[in-house]
């Protein structure tokens, strides 16, 4: 038996044993065996592979594999079957990656904790009886669960990081357009980005070198140089400290932060991105009418059932939303103003990474809570976990989350972004924190 068939059956087995208590894999790929006897065999014959050869990878329900359910967590969707591969699910297959199956998310990635997809919430395999995160939720907890080497997720506005700071895994926001979205069922098309969940740097970088680069499919996609990973010589960090963060992931974060620079003999000072609290009351405006629109092709007619019969109710909230701003748009009340904002974030950013090299923060600013508990929790509320992820998405940079350590035994990550296209040195310092971090056990 070859490396990447002996792997998908033990990714199998433990699939097998444990999703239904943690229900990230929604879907397990049939022929996985099959697709890894086969690269298994060709390496065999010709002593050459991809570089993805012995990597199993989840996929998160909202990116198109061929013959696989793209249900995007939703009753709507959930009898549909891709009928092609995504532009990433063409790159991954074509370096020997082997994908294991569809993972779950919130319904059509409206969400924040895996509470929402249609099939059940996702439990934290790091947190048992706690939230994932979201959207991505099912990409986390799979490679969290050694379900799987990496997933791809899809980030809008933190829905990468998000899960991934609360599984304990490291998960990265392409800067926007680096990554194709062609084969994405997006949630807002301004916003949104494919990225690697992995569970250290290294493995997320490489994942991330495969699947970047210009699309002719999607317009918005562009190139961009090889993902390295290099030791930094000299790194000014920019800490953007924001209220309402509880205060031991805010300790943990500035641990890490003073722990780094020691190291490295690198320098930290703190940063004011001026507009960056108006980030949530920018971001849902676009990603309600973006989504609004979006959705008007679930029609029942040619996808899958009429989404407003369907679907359930964050996802109901965001359509009526997108809906009602959509209708008040010719008076230039609500988008055409969050476009004006966002615009102003993004030349914020611009004129920090001027002066420092990269800028630094918690993911989250609350732990994970229990599964069920936001029913209790008030719209606002629960919009605001992610507070510190959105001003990525809105100026379109690179972001990554890194395990930084727990706080009351709940997995806690930092934020690291940089500049757009400059993923190899947001890496390159991400792995440097993941090494400064690891030494603290």
């Amino acid at each position: 038996m070859g490396i990447a068939e002996d792997k998908v059956r033990k990714y199998i087995a433990a699939i097998e044993k444990n999703n239904k208590k943690i229900n990230a894999v929604l879907f397990l790929n049939n022929k996985a065996i099959e697709e890894a006897r086969a690269i298994d065999e060709k390496y065999e014959k010709t002593g050459k592979c991809g570089r993805l050869y012995g990597y199993v990878i989840g996929v998160k329900s909202n990116i198109n594999v061929l013959g696989l359910p793209a249900s995007c967590a939703s009753k709507t969707l959930e009898n549909y079957k891709s009928t092609y591969d995504a532009t990433v699910i063409e790159k991954i297959k074509s370096e020997d990656g082997v994908i294991i199956g569809m993972l779950n998310m919130d319904e059509f990635a409206s969400g924040w904790s895996g509470e929402t997809s249609a099939f059940g919430a996702t439990d934290n395999p790091r947190a048992s009886g706690y939230i994932a995160g979201g959207s991505s939720s099912g990409s986390a907890a799979a490679v969290a669960a050694g379900f799987c080497d990496m997933a791809l997720g899809s980030d809008t506005g933190g829905s990468i990081r998000n899960p991934a700071s609360h599984c304990g895994v490291v998960g990265v926001k392409p800067s926007y357009g680096l990554v194709s979205r062609y084969g994405l069922i997006d949630l807002s098309m301004s916003l949104d980005q494919i990225g690697p969940l992995a569970n250290n740097v290294t493995d997320a970088a490489l994942l991330l070198d495969v699947i970047k680069g210009i699309d002719e499919k999607d317009s918005a996609s562009i190139s961009s140089e090889d993902v390295s990973l290099n030791k930094p010589s000299k790194i000014k960090i920019g800490v953007i400290k924001i209220a309402g963060v509880q205060e031991g992931i805010q300790n943990l974060c500035d641990k890490a932060v003073d722990a780094l620079v020691k190291k490295n003999s690198w320098s930290a000072d703190e940063v004011k991105i001026e507009h960056i609290d108006l980030a949530v009351e920018t971001y849902y405006p676009l990603v309600f009418a973006e989504f609004y629109s979006g959705t008007r092709r679930f029609d029942g007619r040619r996808y899958g059932k009429l989404i407003e019969e369907s679907a359930g109710s964050e996802v109901l909230r965001r359509i009526l939303g997108g809906a009602e701003i959509t209708k008040a748009e010719f008076l230039g009340k609500y988008y055409e103003k969050a476009l004006s904002v966002k615009e102003v974030i993004m030349k914020e950013f611009e004129n920090a990474f001027n002066k420092f090299d990269c800028i630094v923060l918690p993911v989250c600013p609350i732990l994970p809570w229990k599964i069920g508990a936001g029913k209790n929790m008030k719209p606002e509320q629960l919009y605001a976990a992610d507070a510190l992820t959105i001003p990525a998405n809105l100026a379109g940079i690179c972001s990554v989350s890194v395990p930084v350590g727990k706080v009351n035994e709940m997995p806690v990550g930092i934020q690291i972004m940089a500049g757009r296209g400059e993923e190899s040195k947001m890496l390159s310092v991400a792995l440097e924190m993941e090494e400064v971090v690891n030494g603290f056990s």
